[in-house]
């Protein structure tokens, strides 16, 4: 139950900064053409969406950090295993874990070094340019989004050394359409 949750709250984020951010550049740049037509131009000139590319940046960041743990727990990225693959199932087993304990080690000491930055950037009350907002909580995305990510990775180790096997993800599945059915319709299967 608590796992469903983290999965829609994370899959929740990702979508909401994604729609977020593209919502706030049409409009930007919707501004940037409307100020050059003469009939509209003195009405939409006043608005300032200055902040418009900043935010932005900061939720591309967010965006990216989550979207990397996701990554993780859906095995959507892009990974070298030819050689890995070619080994025996018991030694395929034990690289298969190194790397996924040399990853969740790896964003475990982001998350750390990442969460002591945001603790002595916070202590230093700098804010940023257009937007005024606090840069800490720019910098959460850093500790928030390797944490996560480290989970992730122990998830996954924790299920591949129960079941032998990994995250998945078929590029030609597309959710909301069985393939069998369809098929049956005439189209790919």
């Amino acid at each position: 139950m608590l796992m469903k949750i983290l999965d829609r709250l994370e899959e929740t984020l990702i979508a909401f900064l994604m729609a977020a951010a593209t919502l706030v550049i049409f409009v930007a740049v919707m501004h940037r053409y409307l100020s050059g037509v003469p009939a509209i131009q003195d009405y939409v000139i006043h608005w300032n969406l200055a902040w418009a590319q900043e935010v932005c940046i900061y939720m591309f960041v967010w965006m990216a950090k989550f979207g990397a743990a996701y990554g993780v727990r859906t095995g959507i990225h892009v990974g070298v295993d030819v050689v890995i693959n070619r080994l025996r199932p018991d030694i395929r087993g034990r690289f298969v874990i190194f790397g996924l304990m040399a990853g969740a080690l790896f964003t475990g000491v982001v998350g750390a070094l990442g969460a002591n930055f945001v603790y002595h950037i916070a202590e230093t009350e700098q804010v940023s340019a257009d937007l005024e907002m606090p840069m800490w909580l720019v910098y959460l995305a850093v500790p928030l989004g390797s944490f996560l990510m480290c989970f992730r990775f122990l998830q996954v180790a924790w299920n591949f050394i129960r079941t032998g096997e990994l995250p998945h993800h078929d590029h030609a599945q597309v959710d909301g359409i069985d393939p069998v059915e369809a098929a049956k319709e005439g189209g790919p299967a």
